[in-house]
């Protein structure tokens, strides 16, 4: 089973990039990302296997040591070869601590294959369409509606997740950050 240790926003931040992904949707564009059911954030590490009650453990701890940070989402981006569409948070070294950390802290579980959500290789990104498996024209037109529609934002990074990578996606455990 793969697992993803993501990082969530606080509501109102997740509510405006789900709006964005529900936009392609209801203009009958795609729907795969909404198809995966799983919510906005950023994927901190992903892993070919863990132990779910040591994961959640290390996680739980990892949570005590950590704040809240502010996220500030100022612009959109896409992965060409996936035709991903992403919102993408301005970063600082706090987040890539917070990252840096986070592996450390879970360095026990089989990263091999992930190498772009490993430190210094990471590329933050909140996903907010899926169009590889459209027709090409799908990709185009999507990156048309979100470019026109982003507006740039401020929020928090509220709370990191354990989920199982299963279509849809499956949250096993949550934790928010104090502060």
């Amino acid at each position: 089973m793969q697992y993803a240790i993501e990082l969530y926003y606080d509501v109102e931040t997740e509510q405006k990039l789900f709006n964005l992904a529900k936009r392609v949707a209801d203009e009958k564009l795609s729907t795969k990302f909404l198809e995966w059911k799983t919510r906005p954030h950023l994927t901190l590490a992903c892993f070919n296997d863990v132990n779910e009650i040591e994961c959640i453990q290390q996680l739980q701890n990892f949570a005590e040591m950590h704040k809240s940070m502010p996220a500030y989402i100022g612009s959109v981006g896409m992965f060409n070869d996936t035709r991903t569409i992403f919102a993408s948070p301005m970063m600082n070294d706090r987040m890539y601590q917070f990252q840096r950390e986070l592996h450390e802290c879970m360095r026990a579980f089989d990263t091999t294959g992930w190498e772009w959500y490993r430190p210094n290789r990471w590329v933050p990104h909140c996903t907010l369409a899926l169009t590889k498996e459209d027709d090409d024209e799908v990709f185009y037109k999507a990156s048309d509606l979100i470019l026109r529609e982003f507006r740039k934002m401020s929020g928090k990074f509220v709370a990191v997740g354990l989920v199982k990578i299963t279509f849809p996606v499956e949250e096993v455990y949550t934790v928010t950050l104090e502060g």
